[in-house]
């Protein structure tokens, strides 16, 4: 129960740093938006004109109970849905490394959106590190707290290696922000050595030109 309770003080923290990176009156697509607590809290600080897209169905009729626009679809399908940049951001919050197809997934979020919001756990962080050397067990975290056998993770990657899949797809990272649990669940950034010490990657990434 406290770990569950101190993940949703981390999500409600992560959230604080992705409404903060959306401009007010936004094209909004929120990918895998869950019960639809993000979309909300967009469209009600930021006044954004949001849809959401999610696969479970018990997600999807909670999002209808809050009044929100939602989709149910498979984002690993791919979004033939939406036309060219027409939205401003498109995100995809925590989901990255449960989907299947990812470098797809990120493409089509770029053709779609002109700006693109993806956050992640960080598998390079020195606690899954430390927890892979002493104990030569899948690690777990406050971010990865699943056992192997009942993940919903299946494509971990670590904030250098998504640096190095944008180098290679030639897609510019407009803002990167490095994300770590702190006293009570809340975030703090981290300046210095992030693929080691973050928990947490966040990119603000478009299409080069």
């Amino acid at each position: 129960m406290i770990q569950k309770r101190l993940r949703e003080n981390i999500l409600l923290s992560d959230y604080d740093m992705v409404v903060s990176l959306v401009e007010t009156g936004s094209r909004v697509l929120d990918l895998g938006c869950g019960d639809g607590a993000l979309l909300s809290r967009l469209i009600a600080e930021k006044q954004v004109k949001g849809m959401g897209v999610e696969i479970q169905q018990d997600a999807v009729i909670a999002c209808i109970h809050k009044g929100l626009s939602v989709f149910q679809g498979d984002i690993d399908a791919g979004l033939a849905d939406y036309g060219n940049a027409s939205y401003d951001y498109v995100i995809l919050n925590q989901t990255l490394q449960a989907i299947h197809h990812p470098d797809f997934v990120i493409e089509e979020m770029l053709r779609v959106g002109r700006r693109a919001i993806v956050s992640f756990p960080n598998f390079g962080y020195w606690l899954v590190r430390a927890q892979l050397l002493v104990k030569g067990r899948m690690p777990q975290t406050v971010k990865l707290p699943f056992f192997w056998y009942n993940t919903p993770n299946i494509h971990l990657l670590t904030i250098r290696d998504f640096e190095g899949f944008c180098s290679k797809r030639s897609i510019t990272i407009l803002k990167q922000v490095s994300l770590c649990g702190g006293r009570q669940g809340r975030l703090k950034t981290i300046r210095l050595f992030p693929n080691l010490l973050a928990d947490e990657g966040l990119f603000v990434i478009t299409r080069s030109p």
